[in-house]
């Protein structure tokens, strides 16, 4: 075996990772961006992400940095596309592997760290000027969420293990950009073998808008984690109507 690695004469891209995270807040989704504390573009929002450590995986790289940029750990992260104009980083050449990343935003307190001044979430459609390549790389992850929300049930992973059917709608719907008829929608994800009907917790806070009227109790679902982890793995998930 060699005792030393080779090393060629040919010029070395640097490599990044980026990462688009998607969180929904019960009624709208939104994305989590951070602002720049260095050069280039100080001061502007961007994706979290950072360069690539020479004794990391691309995958190991991109969970570093959000736990470093935004404290957020333990998502639904996964890779899909690879960017590469050759002006696309004003230092060198950069590439970058892009991520989306699924979380309920609740479930996490976003701080700022490392080289990024302040992390906060903003609205799927109301989002500021980005570095980079930056609105590109979302709206193609955009478009790649969509894709896959057709064949895969994770949509889950945007809620709680208990949620409302309207939630589970909205969710497809802002994603979609399109409106589904509330019974078919419901029955469709019944169908799926997903989606468990549960029994209303009184004891379960509700917002005002959220509370029941005229004493009716909310019905309440929940989804198989086990069954969705299964089925992500295998070629189960194309038996299940998630196109709607």
């Amino acid at each position: 075996m060699m005792s030393e690695m080779y090393s060629y004469k040919y010029p070395h891209p640097a490599v990044t990772t980026d990462c688009v995270i998607f969180g929904f807040d019960g009624s709208t989704i939104n994305i989590l961006l951070v602002e720049r504390g260095i050069e280039p573009y100080r001061g502007s929002w961007a994706l979290p992400g950072g360069f690539l450590k020479m004794d990391e995986t691309v995958e190991e790289g991109a969970l570093r940095e959000l736990r470093e940029e935004t404290g957020v750990s333990k998502v639904f992260l996964e890779q899909f596309h690879v960017f590469s104009d050759v002006k696309r980083d004003p230092r060198e050449r950069v590439l970058t592997v892009a991520f989306l990343a699924l979380v309920r935003k609740s479930d996490y307190h976003v701080i700022a760290g490392d080289d990024a001044a302040n992390a906060q979430w903003f609205e799927w459609d109301e989002l500021p000027p980005l570095a980079f390549d930056h609105s590109d790389i979302i709206k193609l992850a955009k478009k790649s969420l969509q894709q896959k929300l057709r064949i895969q049930p994770i949509a889950f992973k945007l809620l709680n293990n208990v949620f409302r059917m309207s939630e589970l709608q909205r969710i497809y719907e802002i994603i979609h950009e399109t409106t589904y008829d509330r019974r078919n929608f419901a029955r469709k994800m019944v169908a799926s073998g997903f989606v468990n009907e549960e029994a209303a917790d009184n004891a379960m806070s509700f917002s005002a808008a959220e509370k029941p009227t005229r004493g009716r109790a909310a019905t309440l679902f929940s989804f198989d984690e086990e069954k969705f982890e299964k089925t992500l793995s295998s070629q189960e998930w194309r038996k299940f109507p998630f196109d709607f």
